[in-house]
């Protein structure tokens, strides 16, 4: 697989404060990739920076997407490269009805038929949807409002999905359903980036995790390894062991990956 998102060595403040400290990763074309940290180690600034949200940044680094440099550029210009966001918080609009919603997803588009067909994708990942068109955003649920704010993501048509927290707040059920759907929707051909501090979910379903403290990260790896190392169990997963004193320092060494 090639990379469709390269990010190499960016640096990213608010302010004086330094968020991200040389951060550089790699998005493989049509994979799940899991970026996953406690609060506060820069896990949404991140995908603030590459969706270029945060004036003038990043201070330095290279981003580029489908082989193109895109650091320095609009948030417009970057969604209609084929990039969708879904925010943590989800942002839905409280007083526009499912379907405007929706159809605000389509607005770089031209096509009524492939919006048609793209609109009865979304209803097929989310039928509570279809059910709700003509409601209003803000009488849903919080995981309809989840879904909401997923379906008009897709209503790009996206090649990358960026999801931020998409299990925020959510019941675990309504978790192991949204999963499930991301799991699908990488599987019909999009590429997904996904920061989630649901550990376990998110390396259940993706290809490659990546953990990020302080702004820099110390660990990379297939999901599946990651999901089973000792440390990640203990330090992310919550899974105490018995030798806790020594695990933290394998973790410690293991800090050296940039």
């Amino acid at each position: 697989m090639s990379h469709l998102l390269a990010v190499k060595n960016i640096e990213t403040y608010y302010g004086l404060v330094y968020a991200i400290r040389g951060a550089s990763f790699t998005v493989e074309e049509g994979s799940i990739t899991a970026i996953l940290g406690t609060n506060g180690a820069g896990k949404s600034t991140i995908l603030k920076t590459v969706m270029g949200l945060i004036d003038d940044q990043p201070d330095k680094g290279i981003i580029e997407y489908d082989g193109k440099p895109i650091q320095g550029w609009d948030t417009d210009r970057i969604v209609r490269q084929g990039i969708a966001y879904v925010p943590e918080g989800r942002e839905i609009f409280e007083e526009l009805t499912v379907l405007e919603h929706l159809t605000m997803g389509a607005f770089t588009r031209a096509g009524r038929s492939a919006v048609r067909r793209d609109m009865e994708q979304v209803f097929t990942y989310f039928p509570v949807l279809a059910e709700r068109t003509h409601q209003w955003a803000g009488t849903l649920s919080g995981g309809e409002q989840q879904m909401l704010a997923m379906g008009r993501a897709l209503m790009l048509n996206p090649k990358l999905l960026i999801l931020d927290e998409p299990s925020l707040g959510l019941s675990p059920i309504l978790v192991k359903e949204i999963f499930s759907i991301i799991g699908q929707i990488n599987r019909k051909g999009t590429t997904i980036l996904l920061v989630e501090q649901n550990a376990r979910m998110a390396l259940s379903i993706s290809h490659t995790g990546l953990i990020l403290e302080n702004g820099r990260f110390v660990m990379k790896g297939r999901s599946e390894d990651l999901l089973h190392d000792k440390d990640v169990q203990e330090f992310y997963l919550g899974i105490k062991s018995e030798t806790s004193a020594k695990g933290y320092q394998r973790w410690k060494r293991k800090k050296a990956w940039r």
